[in-house]
């Protein structure tokens, strides 16, 4: 999909809004003892940030396990983000996977709770990425 420049800002920007907006609903349903509830909506802020990064920079991802992918191929190895950033994603997404399918199976608290710092984080560190990008484009057109 060919984004216009616009287009795609408006995207990122909502995309990234979208992952604050989900981080605060993870915090506010774990306060309610719903863990693996929580654990998905950490995992879908997380997803968010990504999917923005990866559209702020045209790279295409068509799945779940393709933007873990992709992130890594494209941000951890060119040392743009950190191998735990990785880790932070992969984590996130076998959590998520394990709440919502598997049968006889609840997260805790003490699964769920430390997770929280780095997600908000992960999610900074996007923030940043992008937004250093915009700023270097923006003086490279001037």
């Amino acid at each position: 999909m060919t984004l216009k420049s616009q287009e795609r800002n408006d995207i990122v920007s909502y995309r990234l809004e979208r992952a604050r907006q989900t981080l605060k609903e993870a915090k506010d349903i774990g306060g309610l003892g719903y863990w693996n509830l929580a654990a998905n909506r950490l995992y879908y802020a997380a997803y968010y940030a990504s999917a923005a990064l990866l559209i702020h920079n045209g790279i295409e991802a068509s799945s779940h396990k393709g933007i873990v992918r992709m992130i890594g191929l494209s941000f951890v190895r060119q040392g743009i983000l950190k191998p735990e950033d990785s880790q932070l994603l992969g984590r996130l997404f076998t959590m998520r996977q394990t709440g919502d399918y598997e049968d006889l199976f609840d997260w805790k608290e003490s699964d769920v709770c430390p997770m929280y710092m780095p997600v908000e984080d992960y999610i900074d560190r996007i923030e940043s990425i992008i937004s250093t990008s915009q700023s270097k484009n923006l003086q490279d057109e001037n």
